[in-house]
């Protein structure tokens, strides 16, 4: 098997998991290991990884470690937040979607350094792995995918860590106690699973979240901001223009002051299990209850409600690792489509853990005052209409009720 592998890429993070996976395949497929860290915002300082891969042996014209923070949110967020996707009605999916973008670079990386095969670190139990490579299978068929967690045996932390003794790897002090939750983290939220939160009849621990004060001690005052859209996406906040990171790096802070964004919950895995995770979004919750503020005013009823049945189908998709998909991708242009004039400003509320659109206007605005007034509206509306929509709409409810009475 080792002899069909030249050069592997491995998604590597520098943590305990990714330092043994790396020597392991060094030592099991004899081969050269290439490691790529991603920047997607996760909070972290991603420098130490690149000592962790030059001491393991790793070349360093062969240690990539890429910004990916601005291409992240443009290309992957946005779109995705255009939808109001929500898995399962509550999840904004902030770890499905970061990983189309990584298996993308991966799969870049491999090209441009001729390697035939590519790795990651996640378990054979979660959704990761499938997200993973159906990415790398969907932008290189033929690519070999290794994925050491469904390989060897090394099925617990203690034989991880005496793996990483053995082999001189240095392990964190912090990893060398058993975990009280796993974590994964990025700009768009954190997601905490695992041991203390296994049970899903206890509350979360208050020491799980990372992004976000507790609403309870939040501050006392709401506070009100602004957020411009221009076709779906948006643009600025309190009239400040900004890119696509920035604002969203931005709306983290609102959030994490407001205790905004905390959720728990009880997921169905594609892999087949029920699983508890809770999750941080405070910049994404802002976000997406302000798109939807948007385009109250703007979609169309029909539109609106189309959207409103694809958002579970394109969750779902995301969820489940299909980015790559045309299907997709079919969804995705419908739904950009109904974007081109959802563009305005929504003023929004943030209270002690809540969200509320106080205030919307948009130049595209379908809301007409004349019509829905109920003062005198000078004939723009004549009532005496409904009747005739009534009755027609009525007309198969009557002739059921006259054959059923």
């Amino acid at each position: 098997m080792s002899d069909k592998i030249n050069r592997i890429v491995l998604a590597f993070s520098g943590g305990l998991d990714t330092s043994v996976i790396l020597k392991w395949l060094q030592q099991t497929y004899q081969c050269e290991v290439v490691t790529f860290t991603a920047d997607l915002g996760q909070g972290e300082e991603l420098e130490p990884a690149r000592a962790k891969a030059e001491l393991m042996g790793v070349r360093q014209e062969h240690i990539f470690i890429d910004d990916l923070r601005e291409e992240f949110v443009r290309d992957y967020v946005f779109p995705m937040m255009r939808s109001n996707a929500l898995y399962e009605g509550l999840y904004l999916l902030g770890t499905s979607i970061a990983r189309p973008l990584i298996a993308k670079r991966q799969i870049e990386i491999a090209r441009q350094v001729g390697a035939d095969a590519v790795s990651h670190g996640a378990t054979g139990k979660g959704n990761d792995q499938v997200r993973f490579e159906l990415g790398y299978y969907g932008l290189a068929p033929d690519i070999k995918v290794i994925a050491p967690w469904r390989e060897w045996d090394l099925t617990s932390r203690t034989k991880l860590i005496e793996f990483a003794e053995q082999h001189q790897i240095p392990i964190p002090r912090d990893k060398r106690g058993e975990a009280p939750f796993s974590t994964d983290a990025n700009m768009l939220h954190t997601s905490s699973e695992g041991k203390v939160l296994e049970d899903p009849w206890e509350e979360t621990p208050d020491f799980v979240y990372s992004r976000t004060v507790n609403p309870e001690d939040a501050p006392g005052a709401p506070e009100y901001i602004t957020i411009d859209f221009e076709r779906g996406d948006g643009v600025a906040i309190n009239g400040v223009g900004m890119s696509p990171a920035t604002l969203l790096e931005t709306l983290n802070d609102y959030g994490r002051k407001h205790g905004i964004g905390r959720l728990d919950l009880v997921e169905n895995r594609f892999v087949g299990m029920k699983s508890r995770g809770m999750y941080e979004t405070p910049g994404g919750t802002i976000y997406h209850l302000a798109h939807r503020g948007i385009e109250q005013l703007t979609l169309d009823r029909g539109a609106a409600h189309l959207k409103d049945e694809l958002a579970p189908r394109y969750a779902e998709l995301i969820y489940n690792g299909f980015w790559f998909s045309p299907e997709r991708e079919m969804l995705q242009a419908a739904i950009d489509h109904s974007q081109e004039k959802v563009t305005g400003t929504v003023r929004l509320k943030l209270y002690k853990g809540g969200v509320y659109v106080v205030g919307r206007k948009s130049p595209y605005s379908l809301y007409s005052e004349k019509v829905v007034t109920f003062e005198d509206d000078a004939g723009a509306y004549d009532q005496r209409d409904a009747a005739g929509f009534i009755k027609l709409n009525a007309l198969r409810l009557r002739l059921l009720g006259r054959r059923d009475r």
